[in-house]
């Protein structure tokens, strides 16, 4: 592997660079007002089409989390970790259909503002908090460090905090023009990702073609890995028994099968693109029906991922099992082997698609940390009488100061991954508290006997029953139960497959708002008001709808 970089590297770089840049400042000053406003600059509002919403989605969601976490879970467990983007689209289309009409409706703009619209400000604020030290101390620092660490692979040799420095750079510089230039940009950040995704595991199947001397045929390479690794090609991975090695039972526990599906899978998906300020603001400053096609746009684009962030992985499993690739420090590092491979040239447009993967979604999430800090903290506790050009310079300063705290702290410094692997990792630290905020948000759009004291009691019970499923549900009632199996962790211990803990949490979470809510009036008088028109399809969408399905019916036919 080299990781020198020549001259038609830099090159490449430069163009994407230059392209990104000056497309962002045109967009900034074509749709420039004369006088900033919240709406504008957080929400873009009106503005972006359809096409915009849909790839500023993407953009956002793929990052080296993806490129690194999910090429590693591949390289572990298979295409079944591709679930999380195939059922990602069909989340998308219960989104698309059922929750952005209630949004849109009631006006709401930040995930807060829903909170406190439906519950009271209690909840919001309680939210508002969590929300950005998530986003700050979690998303923005694991984003750039991970991001510096996959194009430390490629160049080599420089600083992990001089790299993130320059990435956060140079998301400042499409986020500080606000929501259009973030959109707009955007456009560019998806073709460039996927088209150097593509190239990426074009090269790596060619690979494996090459190594059972098939030559250069990309087609031959994947038919090869089928053959030859065929348990990596299972959606649904099996149960394991009393005879199952300790690596199966290693793959299960982070993908437990069918189970899943009935499980955590679906709070992961509909709690990630629902129910948070990060993706749903996209959608948010658009009317209904550009608002729902950008978002059924999306979900078609996500049905694509796995092949540019998941098969590299599987490419990396296969080289290495059959000694053509040496040992890996860890699974998070088989995109990067993949890479090392790149031919000299062909490294800057890697780095480019890594790069726009990277400062996307750095630009929407400072975006969004600037809206939650500006709109729900700083206007309603600090500044009541605020104007609007003294809110848009307090969110620049917002985002400024988040890449400022994200560069200084380090993931690796404040949470460390073990040996989870990234992708894991952050679905599991963050799945402590989406039972609970998921339920909050499902009771409150959709049942209007909700009540503010059974949100809160949701949020707290949520993590609560997480954290005990996760760490002490086995001590106390042991391994076999009627709602869960642990399984060993290899380490003299078991362990609960984190997706099962999350769909029990969520279980018992509803119970407890329902049974809080049933002492209250019947309808709360904070509850949505619902009709039928609100969620009447378009032919056209309906069109998109079915598309995607018979797409994702095949994949799951042919992948079982």
């Amino acid at each position: 592997m080299k990781n020198s970089l020549v001259f038609y590297d830099y090159l490449v770089f430069a163009i994407y660079f230059v392209i990104v840049a000056s497309f962002g400042y045109y967009i900034y000053r074509k749709k420039r007002k004369a006088s900033t406003d919240t709406k504008d600059f957080f929400l873009a509002e009106g503005s972006l089409t359809w096409w915009a919403i849909g790839a500023s989605l993407i953009a956002s969601n793929i990052s080296a989390e993806q490129f690194i976490g999910m090429s590693g879970e591949g390289f572990f467990v298979g295409i079944a970790v591709a679930a999380y983007e195939w059922i990602a689209a069909l989340a998308l289309i219960i989104i698309a259909i059922w929750f952005i009409p209630v949004y849109l409706k009631n006006k709401i703009y930040t995930m807060p503002q829903f909170l406190k619209t439906r519950y009271n400000e209690t909840v919001a604020l309680i939210m508002a908090v969590f929300w950005l030290f998530l986003y700050v101390f979690v998303n923005l620092t694991s984003i750039l460090y991970l991001g510096a660490v996959a194009i430390n692979g490629l160049v080599g040799g420089e600083s992990l905090h001089m790299i993130m420095l320059l990435l956060a750079l140079f998301a400042l510089i499409i986020t500080l023009g606000g929501m259009k230039v973030i959109g707009y940009t955007d456009v560019i950040q998806v073709a460039v990702l996927i088209i150097g995704g593509l190239a990426t595991t074009y090269l790596a199947l060619t690979m494996v073609s090459e190594s059972f001397g098939l030559g250069s045929n990309a087609l031959a390479g994947f038919k090869a890995m089928m053959n030859d690794a065929p348990e990596h090609f299972k959606m649904i991975l099996p149960k394991p028994t009393a005879e199952s090695s300790q690596l199966e039972i290693d793959r299960y526990v982070v993908l437990p099968g069918i189970a899943m599906y009935f499980a955590g899978q679906w709070i992961v998906n509909l709690n990630y693109w629902g129910c948070n300020q990060y993706i749903t603001q996209r959608a948010l400053g658009a009317n209904l029906q550009t608002a729902r096609t950008g978002i059924l746009f999306a979900g078609f684009l996500k049905l694509m991922m796995p092949v540019i962030v998941m098969l590299p992985g599987i490419a990396a499993y296969v080289l290495y099992k059959n000694g053509h690739l040496p040992e890996l420090s860890s699974k998070d590092g088989a995109y990067s082997a993949i890479l090392g491979f790149l031919p000299s040239g062909l490294k800057g447009l890697s780095i480019a698609a890594l790069t726009a993967a990277i400062v996307a979604s750095l630009a929407g999430k400072a975006n969004s940390i600037s809206t939650i800090f500006t709109l729900d903290i700083y206007k309603k506790y600090f500044n009541t009488a605020a104007d609007e050009k003294k809110m848009v310079w307090v969110g620049r300063a917002t985002i400024f100061v988040a890449m400022l705290v994200a560069v200084i702290f380090t993931w690796e410094d404040l949470l460390g991954i073990g040996g989870e692997g990234g992708f894991t990792f952050i679905q599991k630290y963050t799945g402590f508290i989406s039972p609970g905020v998921f339920a909050m948000f499902i009771l409150g759009m959709f049942w209007k006997r909700t009540t503010g004291t059974a949100a809160i009691a949701g949020v707290i019970t949520g993590f609560l029953l997480s954290v005990f499923f996760n760490s002490f549900a086995v001590p106390m009632f042991g391994t076999e139960t009627f709602f869960y199996t642990a399984y060993p962790d290899g380490k003299g211990g078991f362990v609960i497959p984190f997706l099962i803990c999350m769909g029990l949490s969520f279980l018992f979470t509803m119970i407890v708002m329902v049974l809080l809510s049933l002492a209250g009036p019947k309808v709360n008088p904070k509850a949505f008001e619902l009709d039928k028109s609100m969620f009447k399809l378009k032919p056209s969408t309906i069109v998109m709808i079915i598309f995607t399905l018979i797409i994702l019916t095949a994949l799951y036919a042919k992948f079982w």
